[in-house]
Parts: C-alpha cells; structure tokens; sequence
C-alpha cells in the first residue's frame, strides 16, 4: 500500500511468517470464532457473516455480501462495515499461526463506493512478524476475486494472552466460552480484537 504509515512497516529484523502446521489446509472454512461475533458469528442478524477459506501459506479468502443493514448512505456500504470487514478478514489469519492476537492499528483505503447487494471478495495475508507484531495486509474487490479493488487495508496485530480477555470482557460471555468442551471452539472464542 502506498503511503502506509512507519508503525504499519515491519522492522529489518522481521521474519517471515509461518502456518502453524495444525492450521486448517488451503480451502478449508475457518468458520466462526465465535457466535456473537459481528464480523463472522452466525448469531448476529445484522452481522457481516463473513465466510473465510484457508489459503497457501498465511493467506485466506473471505466474502461477505453488503445487506441493507450495512449501509451508510443510501444504498452505499459504511466505511465502517468495510474496515470491520477488513478487520476481521485480517485477524482471522491468526488462526492460520495458531496465535491469539488483537488489532493494534489498521489502516484503511477506501478506494470506490460498495453498493448494497455486492459481494465483497476479500484476500489477506500475513507479511512479517517481528516478536508479538504481525503484519498483515488485505484487498477487497467488487466483481469476483480477480475484479476492481475497492477497499484495501495494512494492520499490525499484537499477540496477547487469553487473560487480555478474561480481564476486560463481560464476565458473563467470558464464562461461557471458557467453559465450552469444545478445545478448538474455545480457544477460537480469544482469537481476534478486543
């Protein structure tokens, strides 16, 4: 991305990122990491339900369709629908490092309109780590995965503990995901923003 700020550019002695060799193989649904999750979770009616595929390396595709409920003005997506879109697309590859990360800083361009009723074809990839910084960018397109760009952003990702969450979360919803018998659901439940 051109412009992107110094915070958002890995340091010299960045490396490159590695799939953590249990991370689901190229074409695999990720699947939501948790319900009540606005960007992913099947429990959110006016939620973006953003459906992402593991891709090679620390790369995934995702799509999700700009719905009434998402607009700003009429018949335009929100700039802020489009940016949760990219974030979550971009925290979803922590999956793929087996790493539970929150959004440090993303940087979002907004590049053409998103009419209500598109299909917003979205890749992501891990860049670099450097310590708990990963660096990620992400491209959505209008059309198909090959069509115009319409959003694009850069993020830095900070590894945390699960306690990040159990400190600052409801303790109710805290609890419930802690106590599902579902390993992997449960440790999806802390994978991405605060």
């Amino acid at each position: 991305m051109s412009g992107t700020s110094a915070a958002l550019t890995p340091p010299a002695d960045a490396r490159p990122p590695v799939r953590h060799p249990d991370a689901p193989a190229p074409g695999e649904p990720l699947g939501a990491h948790y319900d009540q999750c606005f960007g992913c979770g099947g429990g959110q009616p006016h939620g973006l339900h953003l459906e992402a595929r593991a891709g090679e390396g620390v790369s995934l595709t995702a799509e999700f369709t700009v719905h009434s409920a998402h607009q700003g003005a009429p018949g335009l997506a929100h700039g802020g629908v489009l940016a949760s879109a990219l974030d979550e697309a971009l925290g979803s590859l922590n999956w793929l490092l087996r790493l539970i990360a929150v959004t440090g800083r993303l940087e979002t361009d907004f590049l053409l309109p998103v009419p209500v009723g598109t299909t917003l074809h979205l890749a992501a990839e891990v860049t670099a780590v450097a310590g708990r910084k990963i660096y990620a960018r992400a491209t959505g397109r209008m059309g198909g995965p090959d069509g115009t760009v319409a959003v694009r952003a850069d993020a830095l990702f900070i590894e945390v503990k699960v306690d990040h969450f159990v400190e600052n979360g409801r303790p109710a919803e805290i609890e419930a995901a802690m106590s599902d018998p579902d390993q992997v659901r449960r440790a999806r439940a802390f994978e991405v923003n605060p």
